[in-house]
């Protein structure tokens, strides 16, 4: 498994679509924070529009683009002129997704014999991924917030281009299986929209750089394959053909961390996602990524995740266990 599909897989994201916005004329819709574990997305099937964040940030998006708020930061949604609302928002739905809009349809169904509603400025796609804190930590936890991916007309990005028009085609026609699909390919554009941002932010620094750099990647691989070897600086160097000084200088300015730091987020996420996935006891944990008695586990992993292998481990069966009352 490559290196960006086993940090995808270890956090483990869960896509799901929230409603679909046709939206006309001036609008201001205000999105309140998501808690811990929920990432809200915005894909632009068409149009354009703003987002404004609570620090007083501002995302031009146009067809294509698309933007996470990988920490579930609060925002708000505009009409490009920032014009006051010139009509009330109303929710129906078109037979699948709930539609909310300002142009006095109620998007039920949208075959009602009445004549089509006008074509709205923007045609907005509204969802969230919802996923493991711990496990996906590493992948996450560095990007940016909120993370934008714009198309821009590049060629290079002609996959992700196809992607979003069967997304606007499915959305469309709503045939049978129709949510299904949008949902699915979700989650591909999400991986998509990873390895274009590390691509095309090469003079920036963070894991999905890194990851896009062929000269560290062979290192990279072997320390998500190989979590429990006690891997050294000069070891590591020599698998990226760099001298030990080279290797550790070129991985910090390409990751922003020192190759021991990365190394223990690696051992971190993926003992995660063992408590998670697995029953086997903290010391088997410890031992498959790298530390050879449960205490030293114990006491990295309490000062990486803030809490206790058991209490991480626990805390999903507490929150099932509050859903189900």
């Amino acid at each position: 498994m490559d290196m960006l599909s086993r940090l995808i897989d270890l956090a483990r994201p869960q896509a799901s679509l929230d409603l679909r916005c046709l939206l006309s004329g001036g609008f201001d819709i205000d999105h309140a924070p998501m808690e811990t574990g929920i990432a809200p997305f915005h894909l632009v099937l068409g149009g354009a529009c703003l987002i404004e964040t609570t620090g007083g940030g501002e995302v031009a998006l146009r067809p294509g683009d698309f933007v996470l708020f990988p920490r579930g930061a609060a925002h708000r949604v505009r009409n490009v002129a920032r014009t006051s609302a010139t009509a009330p928002l109303t929710l129906g739905h078109d037979g699948m997704l709930p539609v909310r809009r300002n142009d006095g349809n109620d998007g039920n169904n949208g075959d009602t014999g009445n004549a089509p509603a006008a074509q709205p400025d923007v045609d907005l796609l509204c969802g969230r991924f919802v996923y493991s804190p711990g496990s996906s930590a590493l992948l996450l936890n560095a990007l940016p917030d909120p993370f934008h991916v714009s198309l821009g007309g590049a060629q290079a990005l002609g996959p992700l281009q196809t992607v979003i028009a069967l997304m606007r085609a499915e959305a469309e026609h709503r045939q049978p299986g129709a949510l299904a699909i949008v949902t699915a390919l979700s989650h591909a554009l999400f991986a998509m929209a990873l390895r274009v941002h590390g691509e095309q932010n090469t003079s920036t620094s963070g894991v999905l750089t890194l990851l896009a750099d062929a000269r560290l990647g062979a290192s990279v691989q072997s320390m998500l394959s190989a979590p429990e070897r006690a891997w050294t600086i000069a070891e590591l160097g020599d698998l990226a053909a760099m001298s030990r000084a080279t290797y550790a200088r070129h991985f910090n300015e390409r990751a922003g961390m020192t190759v021991m730091d990365f190394l223990t987020q690696i051992r971190m996420t993926i003992a995660c996602d063992l408590l998670l996935r697995t029953q086997r006891s903290a010391a088997e944990i410890g031992e498959m990524v790298g530390y050879q008695s449960e205490a030293a586990f114990g006491k990295a992993f309490q000062q990486s995740v803030g809490e206790t292998p058991g209490r991480y481990r626990r805390r999903p069966q507490e929150g099932d266990a509050a859903q189900s009352e």
